[in-house]
């Protein structure tokens, strides 16, 4: 089993088939319209082909229904959902290059993506599922039994909570305080950056801005007409 931790084809234009308008209908029947829009559909069919319509229809149906679930509940499921759907690849394999973060776009289109691609689809899913991005950090971690770093999702359901942490190695969402595998280094969120000195001690640091990759991240995600999402962000 590989290391977990971090390390398309084109289509003519063509009108939009019959059932391409059903398969819509029932995205905004189920709640996604606002992320998964025509528009949206159609960009992203010329750029990854048809078969992009099934896997964002999907994202737009997890979003759609756990809109009104509890938090915990929309954590579990969200998390679920990518541990599911994303297969581990690295960047150097998957991108041919040494690190990419990769929008939730490109994993769900490419079916891949390493730790930060997981972490990234999640963080961007559960906040326009409404949760407070105030309590989401977004963790740079060493992975001590894989000896090597990681990236993770970290809850906080009040500021000074215990954090939760979802997780693409152990799928199991549990508090940081039994994952005594896991050291934190650092974390952020589209609100600042945080030193993690200690488990439940951290030192705020600066602009999250300040990260390449996150900018990099951001202003592709707005090109490929994922702007709810940020807007929500």
């Amino acid at each position: 089993m590989a290391n977990q931790g971090c390390s398309r084809v084109p289509l003519r234009v063509l009108s939009m088939p019959l059932v391409m308008l059903l398969m819509i209908c029932l995205v905004m029947a189920q709640g996604g319209s606002k992320l998964i829009t025509p528009k949206l559909l159609a960009s992203a069919q010329k750029t990854y082909g048809a078969a992009i319509d099934k896997k964002l229809r999907s994202w737009g149906e997890l979003l759609g229904e756990s809109k009104q679930a509890k938090e915990l509940d929309k954590l579990r499921q969200v998390n679920h959902y990518f541990n599911q759907q994303i297969t581990f690849v690295s960047d150097k394999k998957h991108w041919q290059k040494e690190d990419y973060w990769a929008t939730p776009l490109e994993t769900l289109a490419s079916e891949g993506g390493d730790c930060e691609d997981y972490v990234i689809a999640k963080y961007f899913s559960l906040i326009h599922l409404g949760v407070d991005q105030k309590k989401l950090r977004i963790t740079y971690v060493k992975a001590l039994k894989l000896n090597q770093a990681h990236m993770v999702l970290a809850y906080y359901a009040k500021p000074r909570s215990d954090p939760l942490i979802l997780d693409n190695i152990n799928h199991t969402i549990m508090p940081a305080s039994r994952r005594r595998d896991l050291a934190p280094v650092y974390s952020f969120n589209g609100l600042g950056m945080w030193l993690e000195r200690m488990r439940g001690s951290s030192i705020k640091m600066g602009d999250p801005n300040r990260l390449n990759m996150w900018v990099d991240l951001l202003v592709r995600m707005e090109e490929q007409g994922l702007q709810v999402l940020l807007n929500a962000h």
